[in-house]
């Protein structure tokens, strides 16, 4: 314990940051992913993001009352048009992410699903490297690339060993999570520069109200019935939000203090590891070993990552 200890009384504040922030949003989305599939499954795509994030809101506005009434602190909202209008585009556009995954949930399974999405990742963190000239060490870079690794073994399809070739699952709702992992990418490194620095409380509250108001307003173009027939539903939807909204807080912390885009975007993209093992246990997904083995790669590498 003791040893544990020390090693990240070692570590620069900054990349302690970074890794706190990375899981807290894989346990944050993996935990939400699991209890999205619940209700998708019996409410339909629309309604779960509906309720799910704005339950989500709610938990927002205690953690602000909670601000404003302990410690003498607001939500910031900015007056500017174009940065209100700036946090409002990364709202909708978010909220088309989700809307994106859920439908693919709703199509196929969480175990083989979730993993694809968990792809954004490598597309942002190498984008931040490459273009953005993002400084970490070579040690940490073979860290995060023994977790992305990880993530695309879970991705196999071992079917496709038979041909000898490897592919990406072509499975039910495969075109709407990877189209939703690219807009992810595109989503994670803008949200990183443009939140660099801020109020980040404020930031993703703001944004998250804007979430589930598209999300709503995606409902009513659909002539979407949010109707809850099973009460039981309810915990999962508000379990929803409160996952969906400790992610976000999580890594718009870590964007805002730290300059390791990478390694927050690379640990936070993991959600598929705690995702898959729910639906392993509750949902009676079964894994193959393949993916079982990417698993513990990621495992490995997120170990690797805190050791550097």
């Amino acid at each position: 314990m003791l040893l544990h200890f020390n090693i990240f009384k070692m570590m620069p504040s900054g990349f302690f940051i970074a890794i706190a922030a990375g899981f807290g949003g894989m346990l944050g989305w993996g935990f939400a992913d699991f209890f999205a599939k619940k209700t998708i499954d019996e409410i339909g795509s629309t309604a779960s993001l509906v309720w799910g994030h704005a339950f989500g809101v709610l938990a927002l506005g205690f953690i602000a009352l909670y601000q404003f009434v302990a410690l003498g602190k607001g939500i910031f909202i900015p007056r500017d048009p174009v940065e209100l209008g700036t946090i409002a585009f990364f709202g909708v556009l978010q909220a088309c992410i989700y809307f994106l995954v859920y439908r693919g949930f709703e199509k196929g399974q969480l175990a083989v699903l979730s993993p694809i999405f968990a792809s954004y990742s490598g597309i942002a963190a190498l984008f931040s490297l490459l273009v953005l000239g993002e400084a970490i060490r070579g040690n940490m870079l073979l860290a995060l690339g023994i977790i992305f690794f990880g993530i695309l073994l879970l991705n196999i399809d071992v079917s496709a060993l038979r041909l000898k070739r490897m592919r990406l699952v072509g499975a039910p709702g495969f075109k709407e999570v990877g189209l939703a992992a690219i807009l992810a990418a595109f989503w994670t490194v803008s949200w990183d520069r443009f939140i660099g620095g801020k109020e980040w409380l404020s930031y993703a509250f703001v944004m998250y109200v804007c979430i589930a108001l598209a999300a709503w307003l995606i409902s009513r173009l659909q002539k979407t019935n949010l109707a809850v027939a099973r009460p039981g539903l309810w915990k999962f939807l508000a379990l929803i939000g409160a996952c969906e909204v400790a992610a976000y807080l999580a890594i718009s912390l870590g964007f805002s203090l730290t300059p390791h885009l990478s390694v927050v975007a690379i640990l936070s993209s993991a959600f598929s590891l705690p995702a898959m093992a729910l639906a392993y246990v509750f949902l009676k997904e079964r894994m193959s070993a393949v993916q079982t083995a990417g698993g513990v790669i990621i495992v490995a590498g997120i170990m690797l990552l805190s050791m550097f």
